[in-house]
């Protein structure tokens, strides 16, 4: 009898030794997370700002995950009110609840996943430069690590070109940004060499937070002939208050992305942010479903941009847009 129960005690051992095993491989962080033989999928949603273009992006995003995995998948969303701190707090709840990967719409909510976790599949969305947002050296297109995602980047040397073609005679060209945003100042850099090309004078207008951002267009307007707006999250987040400066002084503001143009610009060569969205899902359905390993997968562009115009601001200045351009619905 007492080798009998000797027996099972040491059988009992090695089950529950096995079982530790099994628990402890699951239990590793170092594991891919999210993909391959899982049914359901949560998701986690940062994005740096309400505004039109970003919103599209991340409308696009989840459309094409419900789309893929219908109610399998579940979205976490937070919205950091255009604050990097909050994007922060925002991912760092994702972290704690171990979403399956996160999708960090703009720059502000790149940084803020970049800088929370190495493990959790992270994908950028309306990130103009990633060299740029991620500071790194000699970029190469993949961002490598557990990041990467699409870039909503314009080819900047035609919107230079715009300027010229529509404001024939501007002598001054002033650049309106804000200076916490990187891409920002990158896009900008790009557009004084081109302006100096074509000796064309260009003077920064930079404000750090909305309640700058009346006075310093005020200053812009009232030395620019034209002004040049790049894909700027503070920007587009406040159109009324530069259109309400700018038009009453005829000055013409050419507009990085169709948000900011249908807000206060008279033209922009823009991306549809919603098919940017969508680009960023189906790379997130190829992590989620384990088809593709985010470490190499390099960052996508969407289509080809579009020659576009705000025809209500364009007739108010008497600016008449040559052919191949399409008035924003």
């Amino acid at each position: 009898m007492k080798k009998i129960l000797a027996m099972l005690m040491a059988l009992a051992m090695l089950v529950a030794c096995v079982g530790c095993g099994d628990a402890a491989q699951n239990d590793d962080p170092k594991l891919p997370q999210g993909g391959g033989d899982k049914d359901t999928f949560t998701v986690g949603i940062c994005q740096l700002v309400s505004h039109e273009a970003l919103d599209a992006a991340t409308k696009g995003f989840k459309d094409v995950l419900t789309e893929e995995f219908g109610d399998k998948v579940k979205f976490i969303e937070g919205n950091g009110a255009g604050e990097n701190n909050t994007c922060v707090t925002i991912v760092n709840d994702f972290v704690s609840k171990d979403v399956d990967l996160i999708m960090a719409n703009a720059t502000g909510a790149l940084q803020a996943a970049a800088n929370t976790t190495l493990e959790i599949p992270i994908l950028g969305t309306s990130i103009t430069e990633y060299g740029v947002a991620l500071e790194l050296k000699d970029f190469n297109g993949t961002v490598g690590g557990n990041i990467s995602g699409t870039s909503d980047l314009a080819p900047l040397t035609e919107q230079a070109a715009m300027i010229v073609e529509l404001c024939p005679n501007a002598k001054k060209v002033g650049l309106l940004y804000c200076s916490a945003e990187p891409n920002s100042l990158y896009q900008v850099q790009v557009i004084e060499q081109e302006m100096a090309a074509k000796n064309i004078e260009t003077k920064r207008f930079t404000f750090s937070d909305t309640n700058d951002v009346a006075a310093v267009t005020e200053a812009a307007a009232n030395w620019s002939d034209a002004i040049y707006a790049p894909t700027d999250n503070k920007v587009a987040d406040c159109t009324e208050t530069i259109d309400s400066i700018v038009r009453p002084k005829k000055v013409p503001i050419i507009a990085g992305e169709e948000g900011i143009c249908r807000g206060c610009g008279i033209v922009t060569l823009s991306i549809s942010y919603e098919d940017l969205g969508r680009k960023t899902g189906e790379m997130a359905v190829k992590i989620l479903k384990g088809e593709s390993d985010i470490s190499e997968m390099p960052v996508e562009y969407a289509a080809a941009p579009v020659k576009k115009y705000n025809k209500a601001i364009c007739d108010e200045l008497g600016i008449t847009p040559p052919e191949g351009y399409v008035a924003i619905s």
